[in-house]
This record gives C-alpha cells, sequence and structure tokens, in this order.
C-alpha cells in the first residue's frame, strides 16, 4: 500500500526521525491558513507547496513551487489543486491533485552549504536481508545515478538477528563525506529511520533527498513509503491512511468484491483460481501470442455470482479481446464452476462481447465440458494446456 508523502513523514517522525514539517490543504483558502499555522509553528517565512499523489518526479510536471508569500501560497495551490500532474512515473493522462503539502522552508542561509543524499530502506531479495540503499547524490534520479555514476551508490546489508549496528550507521555517515555534529545527526538519522522501516512492516523507505541543513541537522525533505499489505492487520491505523482515488478504481472494486486483481496492458483476460496457476496462465497467453489484461485469482470458490463479477470487471478493459477461464478443480468441483459460467453467461447477456475459452480441468472436468458443449453459450471449451492455447491463438487472429 503506497502512502502520501505527508502521510510518510507522519510515520517518520513518530520514530524520531527528523522531517521537513509541513500541513495538508485541500483548498486554496485552506493552504493559507496552513501557511500561517506553519509559519507560527516553525517561523519559515517561505513555504514548499507540494502535490499529494502517488508518484515521484513531481517536480519535474510543476507539482513542486516555492511560495515566497501568503499571496503566492494561495496562488500555487489554486494552480495546483485540481491539475491532471503529469510526471514520469504516471500514465500520460497524470493523476488528479486533491491535496496539497504546505511545506517549511528548510534551505535556510546559515555556516555551511545545505547537501542533499539519496536514501531507501528495502528488502535485498536476493540475500534475504534488508538493505540500505544510499548516495551523495540525492535530489536525483536514483536509476540517472545508478547508470551514469554507479561507484556513488553505497549498500548496507543489515543482519536481521542483530538488526542496523552502531558502526553500520556511522560508516553510512563516513561515505556521505559528514563530519562533526552532522555525522552525529546522521548516525541518528539512520538508526531512526531503519527502526521506523522495520517496526512499521514497510516494504520500501525512499528519502529523497534527506537533507544536511545549513545548521548541520539532517531531516526527511521527501518520504516515499510502501507497506506491506500482509501486515495491515497489525497495523490497522496505517491501513486508515488508503486513498483510494489513487489506486485503479478497477483494482479497488476487485478488492471489494474478495477478487485478487491486477491490472496489466494485454488483450486477453484471465480468470484463474490460484496464483501460481496464474503466472502459468500468463506464460500461456504469451507463448499464443497475446498478452495478459490482467491477473483475477477467485479463489476457491466460482459459482455464478463471483463469476459474473468478475467477468464484469475484466470487461470494464476495452483492450480485452478474449477471456481466458482457467481453473483447476480441486477443492471446487470443475462442473460447478462450468455451471457457473453457464449461468453468468446468461445473466450478462449482449455484456459478453468477446470470445471467452473455458479450460477446466481436475474433478469432474469430462461432465464440465459436457455441460459447456450443450449448453448454447458462445463458450468454447477446452480440456488441456496446449489446447486452450490454440484456442486462444485462434481468437486472436480471426
Amino acid at each position: 500500500m503506497n502512502l502520501h508523502e505527508y502521510q510518510g513523514k507522519e510515520i517518520l517522525s513518530s520514530f524520531g526521525v527528523r522531517i521537513q514539517r509541513g500541513i495538508v490543504a485541500t483548498t486554496p483558502e485552506g493552504a493559507v491558513e496552513a501557511a500561517k499555522q506553519l509559519t507560527e509553528e516553525t517561523g519559515t517565512g517561505w513555504h514548499v507547496i507540494k502535490a499529494q499523489i502517488h508518484a515521484g518526479g513531481r517536480g519535474k510536471g510543476g507539482g513542486v513551487k516555492l511560495a515566497k508569500n501568503l499571496d503566492e501560497v494561495k496562488s500555487i495551490a489554486n494552480d495546483i489543486l485540481g491539475m491532471m500532474l503529469i510526471t514520469p512515473q504516471t500514465s500520460a493522462e497524470g493523476k488528479l491533485v486533491n491535496q496539497v503539502l504546505i511545506a517549511e522552508d528548510v534551505y535556510y542561509p546559515g555556516d555551511s552549504e545545505p547537501n542533499e543524499f539519496y536514501m531507501s530502506v528495502l528488502l535485498n531479495r536476493a540475500t534475504g536481508r534488508n538493505m540500505i540503499m544510499y548516495s551523495t547524490e540525492g535530489g536525483m534520479d536514483i536509476e540517472a545515478v545508478a547508470e551514469e555514476t554507479p561507484h556513488l551508490i553505497f549498500t548496507e546489508e543489515i543482519d536481521p538477528a542483530l538488526g542496523l549496528m552502531p558502526f553500520q550507521a556511522r560508516k553510512i555517515a563516513f561515505n556521505l563525506g559528514l563530519s562533526g555534529a552532522a555525522f552525529k545527526e546522521m548516525t541518528k538519522f539512520v538508526t531512526a529511520l531503519y527502526t521506523a522501516y522495520v517496526k512499521s512492516d514497510s516494504a520500501l523507505f525512499e528519502i529523497n533527498p534527506v537533507l544536511k541543513t545549513s545548521d548541520d541537522k539532517i531531516m526527511a525533505v521527501d518520504a516515499k513509503v510502501t507497506l506491506d499489505d500482509n501486515a495491515l492487520f497489525r497495523h490497522p491505523d496505517y491501513a486508515a491512511m488508503r486513498d483510494e482515488r489513487e489506486e485503479n478504481p478497477i483494482e479497488v472494486e476487485a478488492k471489494a468484491a474478495g477478487l485478487n486483481y491486477v491490472d496489466l496492458d494485454g488483450n486477453v483476460g484471465c480468470m484463474v483460481n490460484g496464483a501460481g496457476l496464474a503466472m502459468g496462465t500468463m506464460d500461456l497467453i504469451k507463448q499464443a501470442g497475446g498478452d495478459p489484461a490482467n491477473f483475477l485469482d477467485v479463489g476457491g470458490t466460482a459459482d455464478a455470482q463471483r463469476v459474473e463479477t468478475a467477468f464484469g470487471i475484466i470487461l470494464k478493459d476495452p483492450n480485452v479481446k478474449a477471456i481466458l477461464v482457467n481453473i483447476f478443480g480441486g477443492i471446487v468441483r470443475c462442473d460447478r464452476v462450468a455451471q457457473g459460467v453457464v449461468d453468468a453467461y446468461k445473466n450478462m447477456g449482449d455484456k459478453i462481447n468477446v470470445p471467452i475459452i473455458c479450460r477446466l480441468q481436475g474433478t469432474n472436468a469430462k461432465e464440465a465440458k459436457e455441460l459447456i458443449d450443450n449448453s448454447g453459450m458462445e463458450i468454447i471449451s477446452a480440456t488441456e494446456f496446449q489446447e486452450a492455447a490454440d484456442k486462444v491463438q485462434e481468437v486472436l487472429n480471426a
């Protein structure tokens, strides 16, 4: 589950990570009030207006701007709120901005020059250990840094039995070229950041930039946080942060119906039971010359209502040219699934305007095939994997 910047900063702050403070607003007038309150609390004279969407690169799309007075706060907030913000990480249509973060200016003058760093905490799947990735090249796309100057990216792996050790935090601060008060501040920052990552059950913390201010404070100016969905039952307060406006509406609808659905870019809709079979089915579609349009797992039950809901969700994608139903009848009998498919087809009528290939294997597979073949519905039945692939290829080439 992705979070907005301000939500990620709330979590960071709760674990003692210093952050660039800010207040969320949903109207230009609210932005002005937030700026006034922030000035009272922090003394900041200028304010940074940041669009709150689930995507990086907001500044490149005009979603992050500096306001030097309250009139500019109102004007900039008015421009950003309601805009379709297009960044390198959004679709061509962009994302609607529903709220902005009014943040304090932390690039104030002082005894030394401000410095920006990159830092993230994530799981290294190759080693099964958490890893801190960091670089002196903060404020830049980390992908560009990796491609052009890979020697400027450092990693520190953490033994899960020991956790982050003090010497590792000091090593990170040293590699970032810090000394004195800034060195001590960075070791505290890294330690608190790793604690926040572990205790919040996050999948990713990405801070770009981490700022060394002109008076040697270390703080998170941005925060990209992804929480582990499987651990949200332990964090109901975090679960309440979900912003469904930022998510694919079809995936939201599927989740509400108890279906596991992921939207893809292809032309063949998939309806399966079981994640492993879903992956195999997507490979099958690719081999048949198509591209999977979705990952949809109906789970252990496939009655008419559930199948009808699944069909309706798949057909909301205008790119779907065919639907492959691939069910293994272990817990659920194939003939019951077949009856569910036939009943759903009857109920939906003209709503189904693409070919359906139904491959059922397992308990009562023979009876299921006969039921579909004798239904009078325009459903193409198959028993074997290759047979289903051939029929997918046929309808795509028709």
